[in-house]
């Protein structure tokens, strides 16, 4: 679903000025940044995700908005192997390779076994137009069988071990949203990962839930943390506002969470609240549990999260 469709100008107008006003362009450089776990680095707290960017239809459209994201000062840019047909990392390509010190981008392949995970590397550092990636995922762990392949004599954690050797990627991660039971076996199996991306909203703690789960387990091992899925997919307007979908996030011991912008509009406006960011109380966290558990209409607990195992 496209993020904030029908919802976010609504919205938009009603968290910032008022409804048929204008909101302010958001501050150049001025985004909030955060170390990024035990790795040294530090990144902005919102991220362009690159999957939003098949959104924009046309390459020339998605260069600007990926330049723009970076004339604001986002130095944190997501992506994955497959995301747009390989366009999207082919447009990071295009736009970051100049400023390529002065960015932090990271890439993720599905391949279950080292020789095609290597293979799905190689080409992605050639559409990204580098000869390293800052950080290298295994993409959407999901089932006990995801970790049998990956784990097992020639198994895809074989070429991410060696990928780092090489200066390949500075860093490994995980990502999933799908059962945070099978991250948790994942985390048992191996200890060596720089970094977790994980859905993380304001309706995770209502079903199946990696907040409660599994963040507090990375927390311990000074894991980086990355949050995903902030607005719920869009379907948690119905109850929140963008400001508070993101502003929970952020209150949460995170270090950055990736934000599906695919309009000019919605960057904008996820600089702005970044900008302004205030820490959330835990009687205002609270407060956005609850609503966004039962403000989201039928959309509510696994319904809403449809990605998470059922």
């Amino acid at each position: 679903m496209r993020r904030r469709t029908f919802f976010g100008a609504v919205f938009s107008g009603l968290s910032l000025t008022g409804l048929y006003a204008k909101p302010p362009k958001p501050r150049v450089g001025d985004i909030p940044k955060r170390p990024f776990g035990r790795t040294g680095v530090a990144l902005t707290v919102i991220g362009q995700g690159g999957a939003r960017l098949e959104l924009m239809r046309k390459k020339e459209e998605a260069r600007a908005h990926v330049k723009r994201a970076f004339e604001l000062g986002i130095n944190y840019f997501d992506c994955a192997h497959s995301y747009w047909d390989g366009l999207s990392e082919k447009v990071y390509g295009d736009v970051l390779k100049d400023v390529r010190k002065e960015v932090f981008i990271t890439t993720k392949s599905t391949m279950r076994t080292a020789e095609e995970a290597t293979k799905e590397l190689d080409t992605s550092l050639k559409r990204l137009k580098t000869d390293y990636v800052d950080l290298w995922q295994l993409h959407a762990i999901a089932t006990a069988e995801d970790l049998e392949k990956i784990f097992a004599p020639g198994g895809a954690v074989e070429a991410f071990e060696w990928a780092r050797q090489q200066g390949k990627c500075r860093f490994i991660g995980f990502t999933g949203h799908h059962d945070p039971d099978v991250m948790l076996q994942l985390l048992e199996n191996y200890d060596h990962f720089d970094s977790v991306l994980m859905p993380l909203h304001a309706a995770d703690p209502s079903f199946r839930s990696f907040e409660r789960s599994v963040l507090p387990v990375v927390l311990n091992r000074r894991m980086a943390v990355q949050g995903m899925k902030n607005f719920g997919n869009a379907f948690l307007l119905r109850a929140l506002n963008p400001k508070e979908c993101l502003s929970y996030v952020l209150s949460l011991p995170i270090h950055c969470t990736a934000v599906g912008c695919s309009t000019q509009g919605q960057l904008e406006e996820d600089v702005r609240i970044a900008q302004d960011f205030k820490q959330l109380d835990d009687m205002e966290m609270a407060r956005l549990r609850r609503q966004a558990s039962k403000g989201a209409g039928t959309l509510t607990g696994s319904k809403l999260e449809y990605w998470k195992k059922q």
